[in-house]
């Protein structure tokens, strides 16, 4: 996959393309529906199929104060978009010029000049230009006027909820990780490096890897049943998330425990997945360390149960 981090780095001539604009933030169900049917298209045409994004999310420029949290931040997003089978990624600054760009030459310069676009493919609720002036049925005029085919996508629900951005945010945000499973078609996950802890696990109850920190978005505090890649080696694992109150920490942590534990050499480079698969409770202050350790041996136990019956599942298919 090509990727271009500005206009000027797309080749004379490179059309014509199949295109679709938007965050992908989660690359997520819906997103994959489209990009799989540009790509379809596009084999079919002898085009390109290109994604067009922004860096960084446009919200944290014109809505600086909104907080927003990442599903996936643009290294992984990129990732996630190669794996759809899409040909090219322009990766577009969102500085002041592209953001008072006028919906007119947004489709002008970028979708038929410079991508030669053939057909643009977008969700019934896509925005684009200064002010977000410009919505589908105009884009659709444009298409008109500039030679392209524009082909607009109802919102996806699944069991009545909106497969969006916003919606596996608050999801996630509500601790809901098998539910945003469905949403983006695979768990959630973060990246990171590990963290030097305070030692508490190790000290007091089981071995545990401390994430470094990181920025964007993570769960609700509790605890999760994961799995966890550390470099190329992949383990089940319990993770907690939150600010180990028992211990009068008070310090933001994102910890994992790795049910089937061996030695690891771990450097502060070595790459560290958690990925959620289900909530299992709230992290609460318990009265001992005893008393901690007692409830870590049974979210432990509940979790083998559920890989039990996941490898179970597996070898019926």
């Amino acid at each position: 996959m090509l990727i271009f981090h500005k206009l000027e780095d797309v080749p004379p001539g490179f059309g014509p393309t199949l295109v679709s604009v938007g965050n992908f933030d989660g690359v997520h169900r819906a997103h994959a529906h489209v990009l799989n049917e540009i790509v379809s298209r596009a084999k079919a045409r002898g085009a390109k199929a290109v994604a067009i994004t922004f860096e960084p999310h446009p919200a944290r420029i014109l809505r600086p104060d909104s907080g927003l949290k990442l599903l996936t931040p643009t290294p992984e997003k990129l990732r996630l978009l190669e794996a759809t089978g899409i040909d090219a990624v322009l990766l577009l600054p969102f500085a002041r010029d592209l953001s008072l760009m006028t919906p007119h030459d947004f489709a002008q310069q970028i979708l038929k000049e410079k991508l030669q676009a053939r057909e643009v493919h977008e969700g019934y609720n896509f925005r684009f230009g200064h002010k977000a002036a410009g919505d589908v049925t105009l884009l659709a005029e444009f298409g008109r006027e500039m030679g392209f085919e524009v082909k607009t996508y109802p919102e996806m629900k699944l069991r009545g909820e909106s497969v969006s951005s916003s919606q596996i945010r608050r999801v996630i945000g509500e601790g809901r990780v098998s539910r945003a499973r469905h949403l983006l078609s695979r768990p959630f996950c973060i990246l990171g490096t590990p963290g030097r802890g305070r030692g508490y696990g190790s000290k007091y109850t089981v071995p545990t890897i401390n994430l470094s920190r990181y920025e964007e978005l993570v769960p609700k505090d509790g605890v999760y049943i994961t799995c966890t890649r550390v470099a190329s080696e992949r383990f089940e694992s319990v993770t907690n998330i939150g600010n180990r109150p028992t211990f009068g920490a008070e310090l933001f942590a994102i910890e994992t425990h790795l049910l089937n534990f061996h030695p690891l050499e771990l450097t502060p480079e070595t790459e560290v997945e958690i990925c959620f698969l289900d909530r299992l409770r709230d992290e609460i202050k318990f009265p001992s360390v005893d008393a901690l350790r007692e409830q870590i041996s049974r979210d432990v136990k509940k979790a083998r149960r559920h890989f039990h019956v996941l490898r179970a599942f597996a070898t019926t298919k």
